[in-house]
């Protein structure tokens, strides 16, 4: 049996990470609080990681410990469970030896004034962006005390098959797929950089398995190259074979929907991210683990594929 390695989080990119490491001769563990499947041939540990002492046992033994969890879209939860999370993983990831991944996004950035790199300023614009930031910093501190020894893989918005919790989910696939216009909350114009769910996988196992020389940093996850919603939409079209139409919801209905609906109105708060060209320099980890993302076609077809499954 292969070294160890713990995935915390069973979402959309937990699940392909194991599926990735399993492939690649290793025992997993996904630990998934809610009843579901995992990745075949992965161990499934139930539990919650709040738990300090559960996340210490389930990482006995591990070489690599990897965090890909994401607390509900609601910014007070955010504000008790992030550090909270973050702390026991480094907690758990010391206590066993083991190397922590940490899975993060971009919101300590607020609105960047150029291509983001790792050692763009924090900037938050946000309340959620002020809480990433304090889990980041809780770990720096970490390692800079020799209590961990880690690596973030950062990503910007999610498309792909599993994406239920991104803007290309339920709310964009199912007016597509009957041919009816899709209402966006943010500008479908604007330049964006997107990260396509197998690559996230895919980047997060490639600094689970390399040498020492990854740790202590940060890395920018393998993005397709900066475009829009609408041209995004266009690829999606051609391997659908019917014409995705793109509608932008005022922001004032935005707002006025947020009064009502709070998962809205936690989104509005991010929504600053489209008013400013949001693009990765993920050169990097390119270099570094000579990956480049999914050709753009092949991911528009695989997520077309999935989204007729999920929403048929």
């Amino acid at each position: 049996m292969g070294e160890i390695h713990v995935i915390f989080g069973a979402g959309q990119v937990g699940m392909r990470l194991a599926e990735r490491l399993v492939a690649a001769g290793k025992q997993v563990r996904v630990v998934r609080r809610s009843v579901g499947p995992v990745a075949q041939g992965a161990e499934r540990v139930p539990g919650d990681a709040t738990d300090h002492d559960f996340c210490l046992r389930t990482a006995a033994g591990a070489a690599a410990v990897y965090h890909c969890m994401n607390p509900g879209y609601d910014s007070d939860l955010w504000a008790r469970v992030v550090p909270m999370l973050m702390e026991n993983l480094i907690a758990a990831a010391g206590a066993a030896g083991a190397r922590l991944i940490v899975l993060d996004n971009l919101y300590m950035y607020g609105r960047p004034n150029g291509p983001i790199t790792p050692d763009t300023p924090f900037k938050p614009e946000s309340r959620k962006g002020e809480i990433r930031a304090h889990a980041s910093d809780l770990l720096s501190a970490a390692e800079q005390r020799g209590d961990v020894r880690a690596a973030a893989g950062r990503a910007s918005d999610f498309f792909g098959p599993g994406g239920v919790g991104t803007h290309f989910a339920d709310r964009f696939w199912k007016p597509a797929l009957v041919g009816k216009k899709v209402p966006l909350l943010f500008d479908p114009d604007a330049t964006h950089s997107y990260n396509y769910i197998p690559d996230v996988a895919a980047g997060l196992a490639a600094l689970g398995l390399a040498e020492e020389d990854v740790l202590g940093r940060t890395w920018m996850l393998p993005a397709c190259e900066a475009t829009s919603a609408r041209e995004l939409a266009r690829h999606f079209s051609m391997a659908l074979g019917q014409q995705i139409e793109l509608a932008r919801t005022p922001r004032v209905f935005v707002k006025a929907l947020g009064l009502v609906t709070p998962i809205v109105r936690e989104v509005d708060e991010m929504l600053h991210q489209w008013d400013v060209p949001f693009v990765i320099d993920d050169l990097p980890f390119r270099e570094r683990f000579e990956m480049q993302p999914t050709p753009m076609d092949q991911a528009a077809r695989e997520t077309v594929a999935w989204a007729k499954q999920e929403y048929p």
